[in-house]
């Protein structure tokens, strides 16, 4: 994917870096020239010194042939005139990262859908691994009423060994829990009915938060 990132801060450069390094095709617009310099000579990212909610500049990066365009700057001033300008630039997709969530609206009023919040990615997931240890990694999803979590198989649990539809008809499985994938060993698998749960393993459950209590509870017992 062609991808442009107006912001390459922290979180804009190692984003930019990740998506690199999967095979995109990404340019940087960041108004620091020394960091915008930085990026191209560290990282070999196409990087553009300017302002990226100005529209002169934005211009010359051609939005319109990009397949995404991120707004990743510190306010959300600044990336609702970058998304803005996109759009009437021709962009077909347009993100932002959103700061402030009283945002949310204005950002909607504009027409803009996909809205990255990151401090409710944040509260989400170190909720969660504040009131779950055994929880390596989650996602809030949606409004919130769902989570998605990584969790660690322990040697001695009891759905080692036995398969996913084994462990899915089971009584005690909440019914709005989802085996969505399984890790082991760095290989990544999606979970068919024959899958085998083995311990060490690392399952990808997706399920409401209501019932996260007892979908970690019921994975981790003790055989």
């Amino acid at each position: 994917m062609r991808i442009l990132i107006a912001g390459a801060g922290r979180g804009g450069l190692s984003l930019a870096v990740h998506l690199q390094q999967l095979g995109n095709d990404v340019m940087i617009v960041e108004r620091d020239a020394a960091v915008a310099k930085r990026a191209s000579e560290e990282h070999g990212i196409v990087a553009f010194a300017g302002d990226a909610s100005d529209s002169s500049v934005l211009k010359q990066t051609d939005p319109a042939r990009r397949d995404a365009v991120l707004a990743m700057l510190n306010r959300d001033a600044d990336n609702l005139a970058v998304a803005m300008l996109a759009r009437s630039l021709g962009a077909r997709r347009v993100i932002v990262r959103m700061r402030d969530p009283e945002y949310r609206e204005v950002y909607e009023a504009a027409g803009i859908s996909q809205i990255l919040s990151e401090t409710e990615v944040l509260i989400g997931a170190l909720a969660t691994a504040i009131e779950y240890e055994a929880v390596r990694h989650s996602m809030v999803l949606g409004s919130g009423e769902a989570i998605a979590v990584e969790l660690k198989i322990p040697e001695r649990a009891w759905v080692v060994g036995r398969a996913v539809s084994e462990v899915a008809a089971h009584t005690a499985f909440p019914r709005s829990c989802v085996i969505a994938g399984m890790t082991h060993a760095g290989a990544v698998s999606a979970p068919r009915g024959a899958s085998v749960v083995e311990a060490g393993m690392q399952l990808l459950l997706v399920t409401a938060r209501a019932d996260l209590p007892d979908a970690i509870a019921f994975f981790l017992r003790d055989r």
